[in-house]
């Protein structure tokens, strides 16, 4: 790792992704108050040309960018993981291509965790579908590490597209697994339970895109089996019991079968708080 490089983006994008939220994505990157010191994009197969043009004109701009190209597609946990493995800094600010960071994101996770001595964090996300402006909602997590510790044995306990997290720890947990779906929720449990400590920041720092192709990976056949995956690893690592698993394989497979307008219902329920009053770009 060089001294240089405290912080390292992690962008993996796909060839089912919008250029043009892509494009917004990057933007927001380059616009941070404390810029990352390098911007590594993992090209998840071949991309279309228009994704292609997006990233060229990222690289000439202020972002020290990396490029790392695979040349077949192989989701998001072979992505991730092969950017951990390329990334060169203290800390990975795991940042999703459709979504946008707020201008002081980095900066400010930077001095949270110079403050708390923690190995990860993440935030709070405000949500919004077609217009960026129009905040719907936020999702909120616990924050404190007792508070994530017990989580982790039910659900995901941070967001992933706003975490910020030790490079060293997360690769010596095994990093990201081979995993379509809940990658980072395998990865932070292994980190729980290799001795790692979290936090969440209770505000939100990232702007996330939840539309109708959220909803749709959600409740794909896929989705499903890699939650089969999951929690049969949860019970491996020793993160839950037995009973505890079953229970959390019914609920999940319940949640999913659910029509769109109760799943919606549910999900809201389950996740979010109210968006602030006023809020806008």
């Amino acid at each position: 790792m060089s001294e240089d490089v405290l912080v390292s983006a992690l962008l993996p994008v796909h060839a089912g992704l919008d250029p043009d939220h892509l494009r917004r994505c990057l933007d927001s990157v380059a616009e941070q108050t404390r810029p990352p010191d390098e911007l590594i994009v993992v090209e998840d197969g071949p991309l279309a040309d228009e994704h292609v043009q997006v990233i060229a004109e990222a690289e000439a701009g202020p972002l020290t960018l990396v490029r790392v190209a695979l040349e077949q597609n192989g989701g998001a946990g072979l992505a991730n993981g092969a950017g951990l493995t390329r990334a060169r800094g203290r800390w990975i600010a795991k940042i999703d291509a459709d979504d946008i960071c707020l201008p002081q994101r980095i900066e400010r996770q930077l001095a949270f965790v110079d403050a708390t001595g923690v190995d990860a964090c993440s935030t709070w996300l405000e949500e919004f579908d077609a217009d960026e402006g129009q905040v719907t909602a936020i999702r909120k997590v616990p924050t404190t590490h007792e508070a994530i510790a017990r989580g982790m044995r039910m659900n995901n306990p941070l967001n992933h597209p706003s975490s910020f997290y030790r490079r060293d720890v997360a690769l010596r947990a095994g990093g990201y697994p081979e995993l379509r779906f809940m990658q980072d929720y395998d990865m932070f449990a292994r980190m729980l339970v290799g001795g790692a400590r979290f936090a969440n920041m209770e505000l939100p720092l990232v702007r996330f895109r939840a539309d109708a192709t959220m909803f749709r990976r959600r409740t794909s056949q896929a989705m499903n089996h890699c939650e089969w995956e999951l929690q049969h690893n949860l019970r491996r690592y020793g993160l839950v019991s037995t009973p505890r698993m079953w229970f959390n394989l019914m609920a999940r497979f319940t949640f999913r079968r659910l029509p769109p307008a109760l799943l919606r219902a549910a999900y809201r329920r389950l996740f979010h708080g109210h968006p602030p009053e006023g809020a806008t770009a």
